[in-house]
C-alpha cells in the first residue's frame, strides 16, 4: 500500500495544481509563484510567451526586481533552454548577473511553440535538486498546456484589447527607441565636432555612444520577435501543423505560402492559423473530396471600408461544392475573425467545389470608445441622474440630504467634466447615453 505521505504530498501537490489553472488568466503566473516558492525559492519569476501579444512577458515578486526584466532578457535566455529541460545558472536578467531557474514550455501549440519560458530568479547559487526541478517543469507544463487550450480554441473577447494593447505598446517601443536613437546620434554629432580638443577622450566617448546604438538596436529586434512573426514563417508552421491531418487518407494538400516576411502580430498570426485549421476540418467531411489548396497572401484591400493592409487566408476545395456557412460557424470561426476585425466568406458552387476566404486586417484597430460618464464622482452621478429627471437644485438637495450650494457645486463640476454649457445639454447627454 501507497504510503499515507506520499498521498498526502500528491493530493497537495493536485490542489495546488488546480488553483493555479482555475484562477483567472490575469493571475495564473502570480499563483505559479506562490506555489513553486515553496520548492524553489526565488525572488521574482518572469514569463515570456509569444502566445498573448498585449503581454509578451510578465514578471512578479520582488517591485525593484520584477520590474526592471525586460523581453530580451527573457528572449536571451530562451535561446538557451530547450523544452522539457529544466536549466540552471548564471544569466543576466533584471539589469545583473543572477542564479536562475529556467524551464521552456513542452507543448505543441501555439502558445508554446515558439518556445513558452518561465524564469525564476532565484535567492541562492546551490544547485537546485533534479526532482525539484523536474517538478518546476511539470507545473510549468501544465500551465502552458493551459494557456494553449485557450490559444487553439481563440476565445474572442479579449482578442480585440489585447490588439489594442499590442499596437500601442508597440507603438510606444518605437517612440522610446527613436528618442534614444536621436540622442544617441546627437551625442556622436557634437563628439566628433572639431571644436573638441581631447582626441584621446572624443575616440572614447564616440567607441560608446556607437556601442549604444548598436545593443539598443538588438534590443528592439529581439522585442519585436517576441510580439511578431513573419508572415512566411507564420505558414509554414501552418502548413507543419496541417500535414498530420491528411497525410493518411486520399485527400492531396497544396499549400500557397505568402511569398512574404512581413511581420505579422502574433494575435493575428494565430488567429489565422486557427481558423484556416478549422475551416479544413470542415471541408475534410465533404465527400467526394481530392484536393485541399491552403493560401496566404497580403496585399493592400482594407476591411469595411477603410484603407490598410490584410491579410486573406483562403481554403479551397474540389469537394461537391455545397459547403455552408453553418458548417464552418461550428468552430466559431466568424467570432474570432469579428473580435479582430476581420470577416470571412463562402462561395460554393455544386459541382465545382468551395473557396472559403478569411480577411484579417493588419493595421491595429481603434480601442473602444470610453463611458463619457466615467469622469463623474459618485456623488456627480445621482445628481445628473436627478438632473436628467427635470429636478431642480431645492429637490436634489432634498433627495440626497445635502444643501442647496452643494448642488449648485456637483452642477458646475458636471458641466465642465461633460463639456457641455447647460443644465438642459447635460440632461439630454445623460438621456442619449441611457437609450444607448
Amino acid at each position: 500500500m501507497e504510503p499515507m505521505a506520499d498521498r498526502n504530498a500528491e493530493t497537495a501537490a493536485l490542489t495546488a495544481a488546480a488553483e493555479v489553472i482555475g484562477a483567472p488568466l490575469e493571475q495564473v503566473h502570480g499563483k505559479l509563484s506562490a506555489v513553486l516558492g515553496g520548492i524553489v525559492a526565488h525572488r521574482a519569476s518572469a514569463e515570456l510567451s509569444g502566445g498573448r501579444a498585449h503581454s509578451p512577458f510578465t514578471a512578479h515578486g520582488e517591485p525593484d526586481l520584477a520590474g526592471r526584466v525586460t523581453g530580451s532578457e527573457l528572449a536571451a535566455i530562451a535561446d538557451g533552454v530547450r523544452a522539457g529541460r529544466p536549466w540552471q545558472g548564471q544569466a543576466r536578467i533584471a539589469g545583473d548577473e543572477r542564479p536562475v531557474l529556467a524551464v521552456s514550455g513542452a507543448g505543441d501549440g501555439d502558445a508554446t511553440a515558439r518556445g513558452a519560458l518561465l524564469v525564476l530568479v532565484r535567492t541562492e547559487d546551490a544547485p537546485v535538486p533534479e526532482a525539484d526541478a523536474a517538478t518546476v517543469q511539470a507545473f510549468w507544463d501544465l500551465v502552458t498546456g493551459h494557456l494553449d487550450r485557450f490559444s487553439t480554441e481563440a476565445v474572442p473577447g479579449p482578442l480585440a484589447p489585447s490588439r489594442t494593447a499590442a499596437g500601442e505598446r508597440a507603438r510606444a517601443v518605437a517612440e522610446l527607441g527613436e528618442a534614444h536613437a536621436a540622442a544617441l546620434t546627437a551625442l556622436l554629432g557634437v563628439l566628433r565636432s572639431r571644436a573638441l580638443d581631447d582626441t584621446a577622450a572624443r575616440a572614447h566617448a564616440t567607441e560608446l555612444a556607437v556601442t549604444s546604438l548598436v545593443e539598443l538596436r538588438a534590443e528592439a529586434e529581439r522585442d519585436q520577435a517576441v510580439t511578431e512573426e513573419p508572415a512566411d514563417q507564420a505558414f509554414a508552421r501552418l502548413a507543419q501543423s496541417l500535414r498530420p491531418l491528411l497525410s493518411h487518407g486520399p485527400v492531396r494538400l497544396e499549400l500557397g505560402p505568402p511569398g512574404d516576411s512581413r511581420p505579422l502580430a502574433a494575435d493575428v498570426a494565430h488567429a489565422a492559423r486557427a481558423v484556416v485549421r478549422a475551416v479544413v476540418l470542415a471541408v475534410l467531411e465533404q465527400h467526394p473530396l481530392d484536393r485541399v489548396h491552403v493560401g496566404w497572401q497580403i496585399g493592400d484591400g482594407g476591411v469595411h471600408g477603410s484603407p490598410g493592409t490584410e491579410l486573406r487566408a483562403t481554403v479551397r476545395d474540389d469537394g461537391p461544392g455545397d459547403l455552408t456557412r453553418d458548417a464552418v460557424a461550428v468552430h466559431r470561426v466568424g467570432e474570432r475573425l469579428a473580435a479582430l476585425g476581420g470577416r470571412l466568406d463562402v462561395d460554393a458552387v455544386p459541382g465545382w467545389g468551395s473557396t472559403v476566404t478569411a480577411v484579417l486586417p493588419l493595421g491595429t484597430p481603434e480601442a473602444a470608445p470610453g463611458d463619457p460618464l466615467a469622469v463623474l464622482g459618485a456623488r456627480e452621478r445621482e445628481v445628473l441622474t436627478r438632473l436628467a429627471r427635470g429636478h431642480r437644485n431645492r429637490a436634489i438637495a432634498q433627495e440626497l440630504q445635502i444643501s442647496e450650494s452643494t448642488v449648485k457645486f456637483h452642477v458646475a463640476n458636471i458641466l465642465s467634466k461633460l463639456s457641455v454649457s447647460t443644465r438642459g445639454e447635460a440632461a439630454a447627454l445623460a438621456h442619449t447615453l441611457r437609450a444607448a
